[in-house]
């Protein structure tokens, strides 16, 4: 889709950075040393990551977020975040999708967690506009059936999307992994979290989530959130060498691979605290 660079001129300018299978770990240090090192708004939209990778927030403690012994036993990549947030598995079928701005880019928008959630909320709700679903009792408008539930995008009461945030003096990151697709076996390698939302209602991952691509297409997904963003932004199309220009050489980003060793250890945890 072509990013138009003309209209809409009173709009807030906006660097759009579309990647296709960027590692995850990558795109989560990139996504860092832009909201710490950049004064631009940037929105990155990556479509898939190459493998099978767990992803947990910053406070998140392995013992009760994962299935470690099925995890070292397939050498499933775990990683740390910099923001905070739930546990994710992302792969293939995971489209990633980003906002860092300055806490003044969008007009009357407080920067904090629910403002910001609730801003994101509106724009994807512009994305699903006019698109039916099957499988219900009747059929209506996406958007009348998409709604957040805490920092959750929902169709119905089966989740769609995870966000987290990470929020400083002057700017702030909101990411959403979304699932088009997923695997049913990498499922498994997740616990039901202690605290999990109240709609959740203790059902199972499979019981919990939905997949995008029964209601719409991939491409078409990605092409319906940059017109969104276009309607909130001016958008300026960039390059991952324009992203690297701008970073600063020694800063050193937070998210990171959790080592086999850490997780043993938290198995150890996990075996010390039954017994207790």
């Amino acid at each position: 889709m072509a990013v138009s660079q003309t209209r809409n001129l009173g709009l807030p300018l906006i660097n759009l950075l579309r990647l296709k299978g960027v590692p995850i770990l990558q795109q989560l240090h990139l996504e860092e040393r832009l909201l710490r090192t950049s004064s631009d708004n940037w929105c990155i939209i990556n479509d898939g990551t190459i493998d099978p990778t767990i992803v947990m927030g910053i406070s998140g403690k392995p013992q009760e977020l994962l299935e470690i012994e099925s995890i070292l036993r397939d050498d499933i990549p775990v990683i740390r975040r910099f923001t905070g947030g739930g546990t994710v598995i992302v792969d293939q079928g995971t489209i990633f999708v980003t906002f860092i701005c300055n806490k003044d880019a969008v007009p009357g928008l407080q920067s904090y967690p629910q403002p910001i959630m609730s801003w994101s909320s509106l724009l994807y709700k512009k994305v699903f506009q006019g698109i039916e679903i099957s499988g219900f009792a009747r059929m209506i408008d996406y958007a009348s059936c998409t709604a957040v539930v805490l920092s959750d995008y929902v169709l119905g009461d089966r989740k769609f999307g995870g966000n987290a945030q990470s929020i400083t003096k002057n700017r702030w990151v909101h990411h959403t992994s979304f699932l088009w697709d997923y695997e049913i076996s990498n499922m498994g390698y997740l616990k039901l979290p202690k605290r999990a939302p109240e709609y959740r209602q203790a059902r199972d991952h499979l019981e919990f989530i939905c997949r995008m691509k029964d209601y719409i297409s991939r491409s078409s997904f990605i092409d319906r959130t940059i017109e969104a963003v276009g309607s909130e932004f001016l958008l300026r199309s960039a390059e991952l060498e324009d992203a690297h220009c701008t970073l600063g050489s020694k800063f050193e980003p937070s998210s990171r691979l959790l080592r086999k060793q850490e997780l043993g250890e938290a198995i150890f945890k996990s075996l010390t605290a039954s017994q207790s």
